[in-house]
């Protein structure tokens, strides 16, 4: 097997046909410990996912862990106080410095073949079908190629993956990590304060992980001294922001602005595509990570019943289990994500989600991809708003109609993904 890309989907997939008693070379043209963009959260979802594979007890012990967080809505907010008792594990934030370096590792004891600063730069075809990949100086063949190279995937682009349903950045994304926060070890901010996104975390090595992300249509005019851009973002919410008063930034804040999400083809004769480098949602709700981990649980079993059986429909149908797994979140994360004002319908529901218990606890399952959001976000929910909303705001009832048809509009459109052919 030959795996290309050795971050947070690679390296578990390697882990895992290694220990299947397969032959995996992991490739990656990076140098490791090293950095890539990433909201740094692990989902308590994909911690599970971890400890299924082995894998928690070192980056737990490695990871800050979250156990409480305060999630901003539109016009209210929501707190969240035993996220490990509602869902049997913490909430992870790691830098990706120091995650994808013990992923690598645990990859390398696992029995694969290890090959950094490793650039591919072609494949080897037999008969239209993937055989092996080139690299500046050795040519490597396996049975299957995977691709978990990232968003930009170098594999992806040379098998010609379609990209589908893509959706625009309607956000930059801009984060720094600081020493000293005064703000509690153990609590996230997540959410919306005016038209800026926020996230902010303890992570590990003792710092506090900060992002803001302003509309993209700013981003001309905050290029040019995204230090100071960032800092006063940081202001748009006090909390976040008194809690690292006395902190002290360390390194440059970075950003991510030339970014889109989209669905790929991931799966053809000899080749597949996990990670980011088959489907990419905007970051706003950090469900990257673990997401590639539980893609890469079943992609594992996938390619065993695919080698198993000399029969690629397996991964074929792995390809329409992730566009199913991944789709209803794809279009909540792009609505969280929306730099536009939140309609007034939208806000009357968060609000009601900010004051109603079980509608609160619905969210943060959503979030941690425990339920899809049509679980919550149901019809019947858009119609009670309505109703209260009806009454509060008379002179608003024509945008509450069209928020209201708009809103059944998206459901119906958006119910499920395009049909993946696995014949």
């Amino acid at each position: 097997m030959i795996v290309v890309g050795a971050r947070c989907a690679g390296s578990p997939l390697a882990t895992l046909l290694a220990r299947d008693g397969m032959r995996v070379c992991l490739l990656d043209r990076a140098s490791f410990p090293s950095d890539t963009p990433s909201t740094h959260g692990i989902q308590p979802s994909g911690v599970t996912v971890l400890e299924d594979i082995g894998l928690r007890a070192p980056i737990e012990k490695a990871a800050a862990q979250i156990d409480a967080a305060t999630l901003a809505l539109a016009d209210a907010e929501i707190n969240v106080e035993d996220m490990r008792e509602r869902f049997g594990a913490p909430m992870l934030n790691i830098r990706r410095i120091t995650l994808d370096a013990l992923l690598l590792e645990a990859a390398a004891a696992a029995g694969t073949e290890i090959r950094t600063n490793t650039a591919v730069t072609g494949l080897v075809q037999e008969h239209g079908r993937v055989v092996g990949v080139k690299t500046r100086n050795s040519e490597l063949r396996a049975p299957v190629v995977v691709g978990a190279d990232g968003a930009r995937s170098t594999v992806a682009r040379l098998v010609g993956a379609r990209e589908y349903k893509q959706t625009p950045a309607g956000r930059v994304f801009m984060w720094a990590y600081f020493a000293g926060s005064d703000a509690p070890d153990d609590r996230a901010w997540l959410g919306r304060k005016g038209d800026h996104a926020f996230l902010g975390s303890p992570t590990d090595d003792s710092l506090f992980m900060a992002a803001v992300a302003p509309p993209a249509a700013q981003w001309p005019k905050l290029r040019a001294d995204r230090e100071t851009a960032h800092a006063e973002a940081l202001r748009g919410w006090p909390e976040l922001d008194a809690a690292l008063a006395g902190a002290e930034r360390v390194g440059p804040v970075q950003v991510m602005a030339n970014w889109h999400g989209f669905f790929r083809e991931s799966a053809g004769p000899g080749w597949v595509l996990v990670g980011d480098a088959g489907h990419f949602k905007d970051p706003t709700p950090g469900q990257g990570i673990s997401d590639a981990l539980r893609q890469v649980v079943q992609l594992s079993s996938a390619i065993k019943a695919a080698l198993d059986a000399g029969d690629e429909r397996a991964l074929r149908t792995w390809w329409s289990w992730r566009d199913r797994d991944a789709w209803e979140m794809y279009w909540f994360a792009r609505d969280m994500g929306s730099p536009e004002p939140s309609p007034l319908l939208v806000r009357e529901i968060e609000r009601r989600m900010a004051t109603d218990p079980k509608l609160a606890a619905g969210l943060m399952q959503v979030l941690n991809h425990d339920i899809a959001p049509s679980r919550v976000f149901t019809p019947r929910l858009a119609l009670t708003a309505m109703g209260g909303a009806w009454r509060e705001h008379r002179g608003d009832r024509a945008h509450l109609v069209k928020d209201l048809g708009a809103l059944m509009a998206e459901k119906v459109r958006h119910a499920s993904p395009p049909r993946i052919r696995t014949a």
